[in-house]
């Protein structure tokens, strides 16, 4: 059986006794990274086999994942925080796994998504997570102005290098638009930063943030289509590769 183990996004102490009870009786456990999986697995003092499964073997380790499986041995997939495939590998590994009959059990726990939108002070009655923003800064741009036009709560992840600029890309479209910077969940210096963006904006400049962050916009109470389709016009002017 495949097991989909919900994990802690930072404080060890959000995990539920269901997934310690797995972890404790699988064959093996496939971690997005085995460092940090044993940690977790330590402080629980569990003793398992360990092997990695990241984006850059995901294909490779399915396969040898499938046949173990297919032999009659447990799995336990754990991604580094939150869920497995909620933007962590996983998703090549359910598919293979329903094509080959193999049981899957999912053991919820954790999500960041779900953790910043219940905290930030949005609507929650509706939706859409759109995983992380992209780097290049055309495409960020052209995501955050579908954010904008949406009439409900968007939920990204961003890094804490790019969160200034998605702010002011907000900012420079609609400066009273309600935003939550989600920061550093469950942990010692977690954070969440609500207001109008021209405000959020102005302490992050002064203030750059560190660790993991998440960004919440509030859905559209008005048009903003003519500021929006304005802005698109100018980003069709090509911008410089951003990393």
């Amino acid at each position: 059986m495949l097991y989909l183990v919900g994990s802690p996004i930072g404080n060890l102490g959000d995990i539920t006794f269901r997934a310690l009870e797995v972890l404790k009786n699988v064959s093996i456990v496939a971690a997005e990274d085995t460092r940090r999986s044993s940690i977790l697995l330590k402080h629980y003092e569990i003793s398992k086999p360990l092997v990695s499964f990241h984006e850059h073997n995901e294909a490779r380790r399915t396969s040898e994942l499938i046949e173990r499986l297919c032999s009659g041995e447990s799995v336990a997939l754990l991604t580094d925080a939150g869920m497995p495939s909620i933007s962590d590998p996983g998703y090549r590994l359910v598919r293979a796994s329903i094509e080959h009959g193999i049981r899957i059990e999912v053991i919820p726990g954790p999500s960041a998504v779900l953790t910043a939108l219940v905290g930030s002070g949005l609507p929650t009655e509706r939706f859409y997570f759109g995983g992380f923003l992209p780097v290049k800064s055309g495409q960020r741009q052209k995501e955050l102005m579908a954010a904008l036009a949406r009439e409900f709560t968007s939920v990204y992840f961003e890094s804490p290098h790019r969160i200034v600029r998605s702010l002011e890309v907000i900012s420079s479209v609609e400066p009273a638009r309600l935003v939550c910077v989600a920061r550093e969940l469950t942990k010692q210096f977690e954070e969440y930063r609500r207001g109008a963006v021209s405000a959020i904006v102005a302490h992050y400049v002064t203030h750059p943030p560190r660790g993991e962050i998440t960004l919440l916009i509030d859905g559209s109470k008005r048009s903003t289509q003519k500021a929006i389709a304005s802005t698109e016009m100018d980003s069709d002017v090509p911008s410089p590769k951003e990393q």
